[in-house]
């Protein structure tokens, strides 16, 4: 089996250093690079190409900041926030950049390495403190990006509360089905949900 690659960038040395032996630790990890700023970030990205970068959201030169850059040094990178920030409008931020992840200090390793392979496989993972912030901001009126679907992502997100798969929908609005999962990877986006079902119990309590 290929090994897993893993830039860790936190301005913490003592916090780093113990993510990076953790990870290190666990089969099939590799940590190939490690950093403490959006700079460092962008090197490891541009020299190591690693298959994760774990980013804190405060450091010098900003983890928000970094992810834009990670990604166009190393497209093939999936970004996972590893952070002590709560804020819903910061894990909105971050997935509106391109973060594949959103994950609170204090997870144990067992629970990072879960995150990480979640992000792998190309779904989105998000710390269950942090989705049920999310789903009570939705239900008490949400942020403007919680109200910003468009009609067509609306149409898409009502099949999708009756339960119905991509394809089915395609069926039922006249659309491909690769166009309806990029309708589905914006909504996820916009609503900050980390799958579909995630998505529909917010639709449902938002109608």
């Amino acid at each position: 089996m290929t090994a897993i690659t893993i830039g860790v960038v936190d301005d913490h040395p003592l916090f780093r250093e113990g993510v990076t032996r953790s990870l290190s630790e666990i089969s099939g990890f590799i940590v190939v690079g490690e950093g403490a700023s959006s700079d460092d970030a962008a090197m490891i990205a541009s020299d190591n190409h690693p298959d994760i970068m774990l980013l804190d959201v405060s450091m010098p030169g900003g983890g928000l900041s970094a992810i834009s850059d990670v990604l166009a040094r190393s497209p093939t990178t999936k970004v996972l926030m590893l952070t002590v920030s709560e804020e819903v409008d910061t894990l909105l931020g971050a997935l509106q950049r391109g973060a594949m992840g959103y994950v609170l200090k204090g997870v144990g390793s067992r629970g990072l390495a879960e995150a990480i392979q979640t992000v792998l496989r190309g779904s989105r993972y998000i710390s269950p403190t942090m989705s049920a912030k999310v789903m009570e901001n939705s239900l008490h009126g949400g942020t403007p990006e919680k109200n910003s679907l468009t009609p067509r992502e609306r149409e898409v997100m009502d099949l999708v509360a009756q339960g119905l798969s991509n394809k089915h929908i395609g069926l039922r609005l006249s659309l491909q089905e690769k166009t309806v999962k990029h309708h589905m990877t914006q909504i996820l986006s916009k609503l900050g949900a980390s799958n579909r079902t995630e998505a529909a119990l917010q639709w449902r309590e938002r109608r």
